[in-house]
């Protein structure tokens, strides 16, 4: 009898399964034949790395020392308006993403209209929102926070399902067996297992609306975004080097801050 086809691997012999193999050529064929679409030419690229270490090599001037306070500020604006998109975000996605999840969902058409929703929240970036909500509410940081927590629920709200649709449902069998109602099942089954999956999420999308803020400056919603833009346009490479350092230092803490929230959540002690 001829095996069936698989796409599972490893397979029973070793080997990979033949769907994917041919999947993955067939994928590769398609990136090389349509490369010309976006201009992907390598002897152009590799033509330009002269270009680009001039420009680096212009990032190692002195410090323009004398920018710091400013600097300073527009990055504690930057972060509160990450860690408050972030908080706000939190709160909404949790209950989207049980009901996005198919083993925590009430009903099959809960879960195809929240599924839908959070594909519409994040379908557009941060930047066409923070435009909208500039025209609603006006400049400032607010229609940044307004704009990051609206697509981060879309975000979060899909790993949190996908983190709950992972979980082991033997503990979840377990919890039911003893009469646990609905909201028991989630509350101590589902969402404990999920937890170590959420905080790596969580600081996944710290990391990510971080890097995000600092650029809705550039549509007047806060953040060090204006300064960074204009640092670029005017060559104040003495400026730009400091915010670039900023923004680095400040996503290496959030970095190293998730690796040991991860472990002591999974291994009870600090790494």
């Amino acid at each position: 009898m001829t095996p069936a086809l698989t796409w599972r691997w490893p397979t029973p012999n070793g080997r990979l399964p033949l769907p994917l193999v041919s999947g993955v050529l067939v994928l590769l064929c398609a990136l090389w034949l349509t490369a010309p679409i976006v201009e992907i030419d390598f002897v152009h690229l590799m033509g330009s790395i002269g270009r680009m270490a001039t420009f680096a090599s212009q990032m190692f001037v002195t410090p323009d020392w004398g920018y710091l306070p400013q600097l300073l500020a527009k990055m504690l604006e930057t972060i509160e308006m990450t860690v408050l998109s972030t908080a706000i975000a939190i709160i909404l996605s949790l209950p989207l993403g049980v009901l996005a999840a198919h083993n925590a969902t009430p009903h099959i058409i809960v879960y195809r209209l929240t599924r839908d929703l959070l594909s519409l929240m994040r379908a557009l970036p941060e930047l066409v929102w923070a435009l909208v909500f500039v025209s609603a509410v006006g400049l400032g940081p607010l229609p940044g926070v307004m704009a990051l927590a609206f697509v981060t629920v879309g975000f979060m709200g899909k790993f949190f399902a996908e983190s709950i649709e992972v979980v082991d449902h033997r503990a979840v069998e377990g919890v039911r067996a003893h009469g646990a109602g609905w909201l028991q099942v989630r509350w101590f089954a589902i969402l404990p297992q999920a937890l170590p999956d959420f905080v790596g999420t969580v600081m996944y999308i710290l990391d990510h609306n971080l890097r995000a803020a600092a650029i809705l400056g550039l549509v007047g919603a806060g953040g060090i975004g204006y300064d960074l833009v204009m640092s670029m346009r005017l060559f104040q490479y003495d400026r730009l080097l400091l915010i670039a350092l900023s923004i680095y230092l400040v996503v290496t803490a959030l970095d190293r801050a998730s690796d040991r929230l991860r472990s002591r959540i999974i291994h009870g002690r600090w790494k």
